[in-house]
């Protein structure tokens, strides 16, 4: 009745290839090759991520603690007040 949505346009020179999902594993390795392998990328990534954002944590927590400082006012200006 026409053509399927994947298929409406014919572009040259590009070869495609499909495979059922009923004919693939759907974990294939996990375990043995896909934990390990997260585990590699988070140890070599942490050391360049955490620094940076521990540093903007402890400068966002000090910038807050010292505009709290800031707003409060001095009981000895006002101790003459009546």
């Amino acid at each position: 009745m026409g053509r399927h949505f994947g298929d409406l346009a014919k572009v040259r020179h590009v070869i495609t290839y499909t495979l059922s999902p009923f004919e693939q594993r759907a974990f294939p390795n996990y375990f043995s090759k896909g934990i390990p392998n997260v585990w590699r990328r988070f140890t070599a990534s942490v050391f360049k991520v955490a620094p940076p954002m521990v540093l903007m944590y402890l400068t966002y927590t000090w910038g807050n603690h010292v505009h709290e400082q800031g707003k409060r006012k001095d009981p000895k200006m006002f101790e003459n007040d009546e």
